[in-house]
């Protein structure tokens, strides 16, 4: 039985949209904007970046779920403007037409990237831990913003832009800052260990943010699973929705530098 809440989803057809459709499928009215059909749910097949194509999708709904994004060239400026710029502008504009209570954006990790650069965070994502002290400071949500391309850059506008929609115009707007979501479930590569996210705890950060009390109005949650080397801090996460990580990258061996894992089970 689904709880009544209609939930529309951009890029249902990804990773993350395929995840949360199987995951949470029985408890949510999902439908999706996309440009190509999805299977099992009512889909508007159209362009994000076209605002009079996708708007007829908004209608009705309680929750818009944004994962649409351009990711073939993190550095490509035209199809980053068109998909991540535009496309997040008529994604907030047509929930805004539409009334729609709360818009969840996918943002990312990515926008953080910027202090790898520093000790001991490039010691931690080089997996070079005999050099990495006992404690270091977590990179909080409120820290200056250092993306590494026009990709990242282009998730910083878009959390910027909820802010003034949440303030102007009242919708509620959770920024999930998500970790390194891979299609294996599995780390595969050595800077993947700090920002791992589990299929599961993505699921669970997404229905959390669904579920999340109408009060909430703005927030940025960091989603990423319990790792040991994790260098973003997801307390607010945790104290504000409840978040629990039960993943780990931990539970696989460190590659040598390219390699690929073993699942390490002691």
């Amino acid at each position: 039985m689904t709880s009544g809440k209609k939930v529309l989803i951009t890029g249902a057809s990804g990773l993350i949209g395929g995840l949360v459709l199987r995951g949470l499928g029985d408890k949510y009215e999902f439908s999706a904007v996309n440009r190509r059909a999805v299977d099992g749910i009512p889909c508007v097949q159209a362009d994000i970046s076209d605002l009079d194509a996708i708007l007829p999708a908004f209608e009705g709904m309680d929750t818009v779920l944004h994962l649409s994004a351009y990711t073939e060239d993190v550095y490509e400026w035209e199809g980053t403007e068109r998909v991540n710029i535009r496309g997040t502008y008529n994604v907030y504009e047509a929930s805004r037409i539409h009334g729609v209570k709360r818009i969840i954006f996918a943002s990312s990790g990515g926008t953080m990237l910027g202090y790898e650069m520093e000790s001991p965070y490039a010691e931690i994502v080089a997996a070079e831990y005999d050099a990495v002290p006992k404690v270091w400071p977590l990179i909080t949500d409120d820290m200056p913003v250092r993306p590494n391309s026009l990709c990242y850059v282009s998730k910083v506008f878009g959390e910027v832009l909820g802010r003034m929609y949440s303030d102007q115009y009242g919708l509620s707007v959770l920024n999930i800052r998500f970790g390194a979501v891979l299609a294996d479930d599995a780390p595969l590569m050595r800077r993947h260990y700090p920002g791992y996210l589990s299929h599961a705890d993505a699921v669970q950060m997404v229905e959390r943010c669904i579920d999340a009390p109408e009060t909430v109005r703005y927030e940025i949650f960091e989603a990423i699973s319990d790792n040991r080397w994790r260098w973003r801090d997801i307390t607010l996460a945790q104290r504000v929705l409840g978040y629990e990580p039960k993943g780990s990258a931990d539970i696989y061996d460190i590659p040598d530098k390219g390699g690929r894992h073993q699942v390490n089970m002691t």
